[in-house]
């Protein structure tokens, strides 16, 4: 088990989920953390990842790190997505197995499951039929690096754990309009269609100064950034999504995705989630922390007959709870308090049409969520105002 002075390094730590998790391990008393940003610490470069390794020497990691973005960004940088997301992995991974971390924490998506799977989707899903094309690449990488906790744990006794969270919201999301995920850019074309209704060129300023648009910002010609919102569905207010609006998502508040993020981190081994009794029984010495002794293994357990086919080993995290997201759009509208028209345009791709999970295993395991949608929409816009005073 980790203790409060274990050093725990949370690569990501400024991001959406990982500044969330860094919080909660602040408040449940673990202080010990390291945190690189990616200007000081780019984890693509193996060379810089081993050097940091070497040096801060963590007992556990947690892998919150990763490109991401939503059906825009996916459909124009394809290689981008697979590539920088599969070098993050790999250098992390490989280090913290070659440093003898003790516990390493993989957070992936549920984009891992098929377009067509069966909902609610079980982690038993996982590579039964073909991916949704618009986000392929990303979630190729992402099925690579639960993979890789898989494998490791297999062969070598580690003990790392993935978990795939749903679609995310939250304090710290990402607000720029080109590479947002749907949640946060849509609130930030109501708002600013609200604004250009209001008149209100001051407030405008300040939110394309805090966020530009590509390369606009509020002192930038009015023309201007009309246009380049235009671009981007926002008008005078009027607001036009991408879709048909039907399409079903579940959303999870970030700082609940942390909580069982840390619950995971904290309470739950490999062991756990196989049994312990198969993964005793093929002669591994399985430890009080839940990894395994490799000086009293009977071998690499994925070459073990006996041990069977052990898969699927990842843990889904979500609310069980979905909606349309045309109804997503009505609680923006009510959070910002937009009077004005939302379009949908249904010549745009709406990308999965269903993306439903069970957390049966997450709640087997001790931990539900606590916040609901309807409060958590309010909760993203009071904080995105904010960051705006």
């Amino acid at each position: 088990m980790l203790d409060k002075s274990s050093k725990i390094y949370v690569a990501g730590h400024h991001g959406l989920v990982g500044s969330a998790i860094w919080n909660n391990l602040k408040a449940r008393g673990y202080n010990n953390l390291v945190g690189r940003t990616h200007k000081e610490l780019d984890l693509t470069d193996q060379v810089a990842v081993k050097q940091f390794f070497d040096e801060e020497r963590p007992e556990a990691v947690v892998l919150a790190a990763a490109f991401v973005g939503g059906i825009m960004a996916n459909s124009l940088y394809r290689a981008d997505f697979i590539m920088q997301n599969m070098k993050m992995q790999c250098n992390v991974i490989s280090e913290s197995y070659a440093h003898s971390v003790k516990k390493l924490l993989f957070l992936g998506s549920t984009c891992i499951y098929p377009k067509n799977a069966p909902q609610p989707m079980t982690e038993d899903c996982l590579l039964t039929s073909p991916l949704e094309y618009t986000n392929e690449e990303y979630a190729i990488a992402k099925i690579a690096g639960l993979k890789m906790c898989e494998s490791y744990n297999l062969q070598y006794g580690t003990n790392y754990i993935a978990v795939m969270p749903t679609n995310l919201y939250g304090p710290n999301d990402n607000f720029h309009l080109e590479n947002s995920h749907v949640m946060p850019a849509m609130m930030r074309k109501v708002y600013l269609a609200k604004l250009i209704h209001d008149g209100d060129w001051e407030k405008i300023a300040i939110d394309m100064n805090k966020r530009p648009v590509e390369g606009f910002s509020g002192t930038s010609q009015r023309d201007e950034i009309l246009a380049v919102l235009a671009k981007y569905g926002i008008y005078n207010n009027k607001v036009v999504l991408w879709g048909t609006g039907t399409p079903l998502r579940e959303f999870l508040w970030s700082e609940d995705m942390a909580d069982a993020s840390v619950h995971v981190l904290l309470n739950v081994n490999f062991s756990d989630i196989i049994g312990i009794e198969k993964y005793s029984s093929v002669h591994y010495g399985v430890m009080a922390n839940g990894t395994v002794d490799r000086n009293h293994s009977a071998g690499r357990g994925g070459a073990i007959p006996s041990l069977g086919e052990i898969r699927n080993c990842h843990i889904n995290v979500g609310t069980g709870k979905e909606l349309t997201i045309r109804e997503l759009s009505e609680l923006v509208v009510k959070a910002v308090g937009f009077d004005g028209v939302v379009e949908f345009d249904a010549t745009k791709p709406d990308g999965t049409m269903r993306k439903l999970i069970d957390v049966s295993k997450l709640h087997s395991l001790g931990w539900m969520h606590k916040v609901e949608i309807e409060d958590g929409v309010q909760k993203l816009f009071d904080w995105y105002r904010g960051t705006l005073s």
